[in-house]
């Protein structure tokens, strides 16, 4: 093949293109997930190697995340108009040249600006394909991609923690990111020949459509879109932030884990997720079918996230890996709004609608990583031990969640036709 296959006939792909694209794709997001992961998996080496405290961890992971969100917006419009396979192309050039800046990085702000370009760069390695899928896939199939994607994220933060930790040793952190950029660029050559062309999407409509129809006004009237912001910043930002940094330094500081022993934590916590996510893209078209909307299963299975938090802050040192397993497997209903939300508007505005869903999803992340590290630093005010300080910052994470989860369960109640849905 040697060049990307059209579907100037039809935008809707057969199983073995699908299964091929949906693969193509899905090695990218692989690697998108370890770089955002593996700042976990080397926080201690940072720490001991830069000087780091908490705040400075919060900070430099959060640093991917503020890269991620800042993108969000033009990405939308860019999905929209020329299509996944050009758009991701162009973004995985800069997460390349993010990953060779970071392993050339000498000083703190150097790490911090490469991961923020890191994070710009590989931006569009999930919303690139859920674009495609809302043209190319059935609505339940697209549900089942959207969680297998997920699904290939958390096998990326698998390979972040005890693999990371047996090529330390060989290849030490700079040369971790070297391979990394390598690697990417492999899975850029894979994209160019396998995604499919993008038809314009605006082509064929009536001259003289209101702005609306290229911009954000559309997404952010939606009542739907506006219905799961609470939760997509907090709770999903939570979650992934929680998985991504805050598991391993509270293993380590609070439960006294061995940095080796932290990154075997973390890679159940991921393998369980991977598992949560599989089993997901089993069955939401199942659940589909039944008539089960992701609104209903998110009100009634999110709550049980709380209880494990709670769990988590009352119990403090015998706090392990397995009850923060635990808190992201079920805080995972909160990701069948990002399908959802791109299922409620018209397929032409899927790249700004999952796009501006991803940047509340992000911006939480950053938030809350950040966030987390700075209120761990505050409370040395109050004479605190550091394991306390966790407890509490955590504690008051706990909060922020089941504030934004009532804001989303009363405008899903106040919504029409809310009672059958």
């Amino acid at each position: 093949m040697t060049a990307a296959p059209t579907h100037a006939g039809g935008d809707a792909l057969g199983t073995r293109a699908a299964v091929i694209v949906f693969l193509t794709f899905a090695i990218a997001y692989f690697f998108s997930a370890l770089v955002r992961a593996i700042t976990a998996t080397l926080s201690p080496t940072l720490s001991l190697e830069l000087s780091l405290n908490a705040g400075d961890l919060g900070l430099l992971a959060g640093g991917y995340f503020l890269g991620f969100a800042m993108t969000q917006l033009p990405l939308g419009n860019w999905l929209d108009r020329h299509g996944p396979r050009k758009v991701i192309l162009a973004f995985l050039a800069v997460a390349v040249v993010g990953c060779m800046a970071f392993a050339l990085a000498t000083s703190f702000s150097g790490l911090l600006a490469a991961r923020v370009l890191t994070g710009m760069g590989v931006s569009a390695c999930l919303m690139a394909p859920l674009t495609g899928f809302r043209r190319w896939l059935a609505p339940a199939t697209q549900l089942r991609a959207n969680s297998w994607m997920l699904m290939t994220g958390s096998l990326g933060m698998v390979a972040a923690t005890l693999p990371v930790q047996w090529l330390m040793p060989y290849t030490g952190w700079r040369g971790l990111f070297w391979l990394l950029a390598g690697l990417i660029a492999l899975s850029m050559v894979a994209l160019a020949v396998v995604v499919p062309r993008w038809r314009p999407p605006l082509q064929g409509q009536p001259e003289g459509q209101p702005p609306a129809t290229t911009g954000y006004s559309l997404i952010w009237r939606n009542p739907y879109f506006r219905q799961m912001l609470p939760i997509g910043f907090v709770n999903y930002g939570g979650m992934v932030a929680v998985q991504t940094l805050w598991a391993g330094p509270w293993m380590v500081k609070v439960a006294g884990y061995t940095p080796q022993e932290a990154a075997a934590g973390l890679f159940g916590i991921n393998l369980c997720m991977l598992c949560t996510f599989w089993l997901w893209g089993v069955v939401n078209p199942h659940l589909a079918r039944r008539g089960l909307k992701p609104e209903r299963l998110i009100a009634w299975g999110l709550p049980s996230s709380f209880v494990v938090l709670t769990a988590i802050v009352w119990l403090g040192a015998g706090a392990g890996w397995e009850l923060w397993a635990l808190f992201c497997v079920t805080s995972t209903f909160v990701s069948l709004s990002q399908p959802a939300v791109a299922l409620a508007l018209p397929p032409e505005a899927a790249g700004r609608a999952l796009s501006a869903y991803n940047l509340a999803i992000f911006g939480g992340v950053f938030g809350v990583q950040w966030g987390i590290g700075l209120l761990i630093e505050a409370l040395t005010v109050f004479g605190w031990s550091e394991p306390v300080r966790y407890r509490g910052a955590i504690a008051f994470f706990g909060v922020c969640c089941l504030f934004a989860y009532l804001a989303f369960w009363r405008a899903w109640r106040a919504r029409p036709g809310a009672q059958a849905s």
